[in-house]
C-alpha cells in the first residue's frame, strides 16, 4: 500500500530551482513560435524565396528531433546540472550568432548550433525536477515548468512582431541573451551538483548519426521536389528511406538503444505516438504559413500579425488543463477524436480565407484551431504514456517530446512543399513578396485543406485504438509541445 503523499509548501530554495529550469522551458516556448512572425522579414533582408526562408525553422527542428533523446541520456552519463548549464550556453551563444548573422546560410548554422541547446534544454527539464524536488513536491514544479513553456510559446508571436517592427528581425534572437545569460549564473549558484545517474551507460552514437541523416534528408527531399533541384530531392528521399532502415535495425540490436523499438508492438502506443505527431504537423503548417497571409495577402504590419497569432495558443492554453482532467475522468479516446475533429473544422474554415477576409475571422478560426490541439494533446500524453510500463516512462516521455517536434519539422517541410505545387515554381524560386497577394492566398488555401486531411487521418487513428483506464494522470505535466 502507497502511503498518501501531503501537500507542502516549497521552500524559497526549491522555488528557485524550478524557476532557473523553467527559464529554460520558457525560453524554448518563446523561440518555437517567436521565430515565425519573422520569416517574412527575414525573407525580404536576404531576398530569398519562401521555402529557403523556411529552413530557418528546419535546420533548427532536425536537429532538435535528432538530439532530444541523446541528450536525455546524456544527462543520466555526465550529469544533470553540468549538461543542462552547458546546454543553456550553446542555446545562448547561437542565439548571439544567429542576430549576427550576415546571409541566411551563416543565420541556418547559427540555429543548427543554437538547437543544440535547445534539445539538451527540453530534454532535462523534466527529469532535473523529479530528481532534485521531493516527491509531494513535483506536481507544482511540472505545472509551473508547463506555465512557462505556454507563456512563452503564447508571447512568442507578440514579442517577435514588436521587435521586429519596432527594431529589426535580429532582435528576436537577442532578446534570448539576457534570459540566457541569467539563468547559467543562478543555475551555477543554485542547482545542486548530483552524481550522475548512469555514469556507466553508453550514448548510442551511430544511432543519433542515422537519425540526423534520415531526418535530414527528408526534409531537403520534401522542400525541394518543386525546385529545380526535384532530381537530387527524389534521391535524397531514397537515401532517408534507407538510413531509416537503417535506424530501426540498429535500435533493435543496439544493447542501450535511443528508442526501444519493442515499445512499438503495442498497436495502441504506436498510433497514439502517430497521432502525437499529426495534432503537431496541422498547428505547425498553420503558424508557418500564418505570417505570410497575414503580412502579405493582408497587409498587416507584423507587430499586428503577431497579435493576431496569439489566437492559436491562448486557444491551447484554456483547453489543455480542462481536457487533461476530463480525460482522467471519461478516458482519453473521446477527447483525442473530439480535438482532432476540433482541429479540422477550424482548418476548412482557414481553406476559405482571401484577400477580403476580417481578421476577426482569422482570429477566430486560430483560435479554435488552437482549442481542438488543446483538447487532443493533453489526453494524448496521457494516453501514450498510460501504454508504458512504469519502467519505460523515461523513454516513452523523451519519444513524445521526438514525435511531437517530429510533427513541427514535417509540418513545415509539406506545407511549403503543397504550396509550392500549388503555385508551381515561383515560391521556391522567388521571394514571396514578389507574388500577387490573390496567387499566394489560393495557393494557402490548397495547403490549409491538406492539413485538414492530416487532422482526419488523426481521427481515423484513433478509432482504431483500443483504449483502456490506465490511471495515469496528466496533473502538473506539461501538456503543448511546439
Amino acid at each position: 500500500m502507497h502511503e498518501p503523499v501531503t501537500r507542502q509548501r516549497m521552500s524559497p530554495k526549491d522555488l528557485m530551482i524550478v524557476i532557473v529550469i523553467s527559464l529554460g522551458s520558457f525560453m524554448a516556448g518563446l523561440d518555437a513560435t517567436i521565430v515565425n512572425i519573422a520569416l517574412p522579414s527575414i525573407a525580404r533582408a536576404f531576398d530569398v524565396s519562401t521555402v529557403t526562408a523556411s529552413w530557418v525553422l528546419n535546420a533548427y527542428l532536425i536537429i532538435l528531433v535528432s538530439l532530444l533523446l541523446a541528450a536525455s541520456r546524456l544527462g543520466d552519463i555526465k550529469g544533470y546540472r553540468r549538461v543542462f548549464l552547458t546546454g543553456f550556453v550553446i542555446f545562448t551563444a547561437g542565439s548571439a550568432l544567429c542576430g549576427l548573422a550576415p546571409t541566411i546560410d551563416i543565420l541556418i548554422l547559427s540555429r543548427m548550433l543554437q538547437a543544440i541547446g535547445g534539445a539538451i534544454i527540453a530534454a532535462l527539464g523534466a527529469v532535473m525536477v523529479t530528481s532534485y524536488l521531493a516527491l509531494s513536491l513535483r506536481g507544482q514544479a511540472l505545472g509551473i515548468v508547463a506555465m512557462f513553456t505556454m507563456l512563452g510559446a503564447a508571447l512568442g508571436p507578440v514579442v517577435g512582431g514588436f521587435l521586429t517592427s519596432a527594431f529589426s528581425w535580429r532582435f528576436i534572437f537577442y532578446v534570448n541573451l539576457p534570459v540566457g545569460i541569467l539563468a547559467i549564473v543562478l543555475g551555477l549558484y543554485l542547482l545542486p551538483s548530483l552524481s550522475p545517474v548512469a555514469p556507466e551507460a553508453r550514448l548510442d552514437l551511430p544511432g543519433v548519426a542515422l537519425i540526423f541523416v534520415a531526418l535530414g534528408t527528408l526534409i531537403y527531399g520534401l522542400t525541394s521536389l518543386q525546385g529545380a533541384a526535384a532530381m537530387s530531392a527524389v534521391l535524397a528521399l531514397i537515401v532517408s528511406a534507407t538510413f531509416w532502415a537503417f535506424f530501426f535495425f540498429r535500435e533493435r540490436r543496439a544493447a542501450e538503444p535511443l528508442i526501444d523499438m519493442r515499445l512499438f508492438s503495442n498497436r495502441s502506443f504506436s498510433l497514439q505516438n502517430v497521432s502525437v505527431m499529426l495534432i503537431q504537423m496541422g498547428m505547425a503548417g498553420v503558424m508557418v504559413l500564418m505570417p505570410f497571409f497575414l503580412e502579405l495577402v493582408k497587409q498587416l504590419p507584423t507587430d499586428t500579425a503577431g497579435t493576431v497569432l496569439l489566437a492559436l495558443p491562448i486557444g491551447m492554453i484554456l483547453t489543455s488543463p480542462i481536457a487533461g482532467r476530463f480525460s482522467d475522468v471519461i478516458g482519453t479516446k473521446k477527447p483525442i477524436i473530439i480535438g482532432f475533429a476540433l482541429c479540422a473544422v477550424a482548418l476548412f474554415f482557414l481553406s476559405t480565407l482571401g484577400p477580403q477576409t476580417s481578421v476577426g475571422h482569422v482570429g477566430i478560426y486560430l483560435f479554435l484551431l488552437g482549442a481542438g490541439t488543446g483538447v487532443a494533446y493533453a489526453p494524448l500524453n496521457s494516453a501514450v504514456m498510460g501504454e508504458s510500463a512504469p519502467k519505460d516512462r523515461g523513454t516513452t516521455s523523451g519519444l513524445i517530446k521526438m514525435m511531437t517536434n517530429l510533427g513541427s519539422a514535417l509540418g513545415v517541410a509539406l506545407v511549403m512543399l503543397v504550396a509550392a505545387a500549388a503555385l508551381g515554381p515561383k515560391l521556391a524560386d522567388a521571394s514571396a513578396h514578389a507574388i500577387p497577394p490573390a496567387e499566394l492566398a489560393g495557393a494557402f488555401d490548397i495547403t490549409f485543406l491538406f492539413l485538414m486531411g492530416v487532422e482526419i487521418l488523426g481521427m481515423v487513428l484513433m478509432l482504431f485504438v483500443k483504449e483502456k483506464m490506465n490511471g495515469y494522470t496528466t496533473d502538473g505535466e506539461p501538456v503543448a509541445g511546439f
